[in-house]
């Protein structure tokens, strides 16, 4: 499985994609910056360090689980659509396993990255927040701790979360599908109704993220016996 992900990860050129991290990564820390400067009432929302990690951890999972979507679009979707993965179906190799080799490889690139984006956002944060004073008062070692916790879980949720669209992609092979549908699901999950939302809730992530994964699962279940076109 690991040369497979292997081969899928020299095949598919992610120059573009890491770029985008950094870019993405650099634009949230600026927006974070900037945002209390923006309007007075807007500096209620860093009223404590538990509210600026909730918006930095928010942004970062609507940012990646996105660009999710655009790495199945590109593994998978695209290769349907340009019948290219009929010729990977002809290695020697069950279809099943193919395709699970990509989800896991999309899977494990999208934890890394939305843990490593977590590490960056924060600590450029916090590096810009000595120079700027955007925020009072001390970042205890307990509450960096339960953070890092909640971070770690909200990312592995996040990835079965941004396997939920991989069913709207297949049903009409169209990587449209896949990237509209991941916007408005994370969008849903990630709204902020007057300081309320349901992805407060670590149970509502971790059951989509479940039903997520159930999806990948059952996305490839029968790809040894289904038609490719």
């Amino acid at each position: 499985m690991l040369k497979l992900m292997k081969l899928e990860l020299r095949k598919h050129k992610l120059g573009w994609y890491w770029k985008g991290v950094l870019i993405a990564n650099l634009l949230i820390v600026v927006f974070m910056g900037l945002l209390p400067s923006l309007d007075d009432e807007l500096e209620v929302a860093f009223a404590s360090y538990e509210e600026v990690f909730l918006a930095m951890g928010t942004m970062v999972r609507v940012v990646y689980v996105i660009f999710a979507s655009v790495l199945i679009s590109s593994f998978i979707i695209q290769e349907y659509n340009n019948k290219t993965i009929s010729v990977l179906f002809t290695y020697p190799v069950l279809r099943k396993k193919l395709i699970a080799a990509k989800l896991l490889l999309i899977m494990a690139i999208t934890l890394v990255t939305i843990l490593i984006s977590n590490v960056m956002v924060v600590a450029s944060f916090l590096a810009l927040n000595a120079f700027m004073d955007i925020m009072q008062g001390t970042l205890s070692t307990e509450l960096m701790v339960h953070q890092t916790v909640n971070m770690l879980i909200q990312g592995l949720s996040a990835v079965g979360i941004s396997m939920v669209p991989l069913y709207f992609g297949m049903r009409k092979k169209s990587a449209a599908a896949t990237i509209i549908s991941s916007v408005l699901l994370i969008g849903i999950i990630s709204s902020n109704n007057g300081g309320f939302s349901i992805g407060q809730f670590i149970a509502v992530p971790i059951t989509v993220g479940l039903i997520g994964l159930a999806i990948a699962y059952l996305s490839f279940k029968n790809v040894d016996n289904t038609d490719i076109a």
